[in-house]
């Protein structure tokens, strides 16, 4: 396609390209007949001015002279068939890629012709018509800067009252093709980087203001669909399903990292409008089930541990203060009421130990939530505030809470996400304990819900401790820790055995918990925690008379590492997807004996035991290894 840029220089002559611009407006009409004619001609004007803008001022002054983009647009225009769209886009996508001056993009941008060539009325019913748009969209907005992005848009007054590229390429934001979307994603951060006051004040106002809640809303709908795949009640740990999964969850991945870089753009009114949409369509309506206002204050029929690894992923990837602040407000709601109730009680003021929360509380009355409307069979808005004084109803209808949970444990666990945190499903409590320690770990956590959480923010890190969870006074976390500790040993020691995934993960949150300052195994849970390190002890002596007993030795050294490795993984670095993972696989062993399964269990038993090993309350880890085979 693109011409050798080494033939005679005859070829990129002045006089030589005169005269392609002469046969070029001979043309009256493109059809079937000339088509490829033009399409030469075409490729022939964007392969010489190329050379000229680098290499020979007087060609790029005759391109402007001449017109040669009217030429463009003119040709469009005269076409009887779309055939010749898609190469006219590629070339000038092409000739604005190379073109480094700053003299030759401000012309090129002048004049309308850009947006004449936006607004052309395409037929992208078929071919990659669409692709070849975006891809000239995505070209032009790479060169844009402040001082050529007046030239792109229509003002009345100082007001932006059309932006044809950005409204145009936003047609294709839900496009099925990845290539497309990604084109799109590109385009806009380009747009938003350039912090133009003008150009925001139309981004964010309507109509193209609905971009954002629809970008919002459609990564709820891959929200639900991963929540149906997680619940689906055929094909029960398949490898296809779980394939599935993963590639769900990958998609919805990629468009909380399009958020977190739109937030870092730093802009305050995109960030504001992120982030409420983020609140009120996705991650409020989310986490209202969780609090238990009712079935008909739910949103979108969402299973708790999908709802919870949402939440938890988004705060990873996105994180930002107001998100993180946005959850734990709500998460911590009924406390967070119930301290300051106390504390005006006591003192008369809200000030004092706990600190003031009426910022952090009344920051969430502004929002308005879609929730569903099973009469009208639909969605319809509430303001968050409706719904905070339900709990605030629910809050003062119950016992007395005084901010210490060291003596209202039973209060607590009753409530909100605390009530998942002793689920008897092992996949939501594991999920509902990530979210916990996920908003414990965040820098950006005011310091009121971080102390009612339980970390120290003047402290930082401790030494030799890689979580930044430390011991409060009043913490609710540590109030409950011993409970937390009993039943993540619980879950290692049940009989019959849960799946070892299920152990694996749970012994990580064991070890991480372990680290840090204050939390120490009672002599009950060193019971437990024996019971587990017998019941694993056990599962690999039985592996000595399988057909894999003699790797044993070598598998024991070569997992080793690996397992060190996982169990050192740090919070903000962990994936939550494995509490899908383990709730999809929540099923008995299905008494598969071939060698293949025999293998995998050996593995796991060895896992197991390592796994157990490295939360060992007294002496090293090999220690756990010593008389095994005796």
């Amino acid at each position: 396609m693109w011409r050798s840029l080494w033939r005679s220089i005859d070829r990129f002559s002045l006089q030589h390209f005169k005269s392609v611009i002469t046969e070029l407006r001979q043309i009256k009409v493109v059809n079937a007949q000339n088509r490829d004619t033009v399409v030469d001609l075409l490729q022939t004007i964007v392969e010489i001015v190329t050379y000229g803008d680098r290499q020979d001022p007087l060609i790029f002054e005759c391109f402007m002279e001449y017109q040669v983009l009217a030429e463009f647009v003119r040709v469009l225009k005269i076409s009887t068939s779309s055939t010749i769209e898609a190469p006219l886009l590629q070339y000038l996508s092409i000739m604005i890629q190379n073109m480094d001056s700053e003299h030759a993009i401000y012309y090129c941008l002048s004049n309308d012709y850009v947006n004449n060539i936006v607004a052309h009325p395409y037929n992208f019913d078929a071919g990659d018509l669409a692709l070849y748009y975006v891809s000239f969209l995505r070209a032009v907005s790479s060169k844009i800067s402040r001082d050529t992005l007046c030239l792109l848009v229509k003002v009345h007054g100082d007001v932006v009252v059309s932006f044809p590229m950005y409204t145009e390429a936003l047609k294709f934001a839900q496009h099925e093709e990845k290539m497309i979307q990604t084109a799109i994603r590109a385009l806009t951060l380009n747009i938003y980087n350039i912090c133009d006051n003008n150009v925001y004040q139309f981004i964010t106002t309507p109509p193209a203001l609905i971009y954002f809640s629809d970008l919002v809303s459609s990564l709820r709908k891959q929200c639900l669909q991963l929540d149906a795949l997680v619940n689906s009640s055929e094909d029960k740990c398949t490898h296809q399903r779980n394939k599935d999964i993963f590639l769900k969850t990958d998609k919805i991945v990629d468009d909380l990292f399009y958020f977190k870089d739109m937030l870092s753009v730093g802009e305050s009114r995109l960030s504001r409008v992120v982030t409420q949409n983020l609140l009120s369509l996705l991650i409020l309506p989310l986490l209202l089930p969780l609090l238990k206002l009712g079935e008909n204050k739910g949103s979108y029929n969402i299973s708790a541990v999908t709802s919870l690894y949402i939440v938890s992923r988004l705060l990873q990837v996105v994180g930002g203060k107001h998100l993180i602040n946005g959850v734990a407000g709500l998460l911590l709601y009924h406390y967070m009421a119930l301290c300051q109730r106390d504390a005006i009680a006591t003192n008369g003021d809200i000030a004092g130990s706990i600190g003031d929360a009426s910022p952090l509380l009344h920051s969430l009355n502004d929002i308005n939530i879609k929730v569903s409307d099973h009469e009208a069979e639909g969605e319809k808005e509430i303001n968050i505030n409706y719904l905070l004084q339900h709990l605030n109803v629910q809050t003062s209808s119950n016992s007395h809470f005084d901010g210490s949970p060291k003596d209202d444990n039973v209060y607590i666990e009753r409530f909100g996400i605390f009530a998942y945190l002793f689920s008897d499903n092992h996949s939501i409590s594991l999920a509902s304990l990530f979210l916990l320690l996920t908003l414990a770990e965040n820098k950006d956590l005011e310091h009121f819900p971080a102390s009612l959480l339980g970390m120290s923010q003047s402290q930082g890190l401790m030494n030799n401790c890689e979580s930044a969870f430390l011991k409060v006074d009043g913490s609710i976390l540590v109030g409950l820790m011993p409970q937390i500790l009993k039943t993540l040993l619980k879950v290692l020691a049940c009989q019959p055995p849960v799946s070892p995934p299920m152990q694996w993960h749970t012994g990580w949150f064991l070890r991480k918990l372990l680290q840090c300052q204050g939390n120490k195994l009672t002599d009950d849970n060193i019971h437990l925690f024996n019971t587990s390190y017998e019941q694993s002890r056990e599962c690999l002596q039985k592996e000595l008379d399988g057909c894999w007993f003699d790797h044993i030795p070598d598998t024991i050294g070569h997992e080793w590492g690996s397992c060190k490795k996982a169990l050192e993984l740090q919070f903000h670095v962990k994936d939550p997807l494995f509490t899908l993972e383990l709730e999809i696989c929540q099923q008995a062993i299905d008494g598969n004996f071939n060698s293949c399964f025999a293998w995998e269990r050996m593995v796991d038993a060895v896992k197991n035991l390592i796994n157990v090993g490295f939360h060992s309350p007294s002496s090293t880890q090999g220690t756990y290894f010593h008389g095994m085979f005796t």
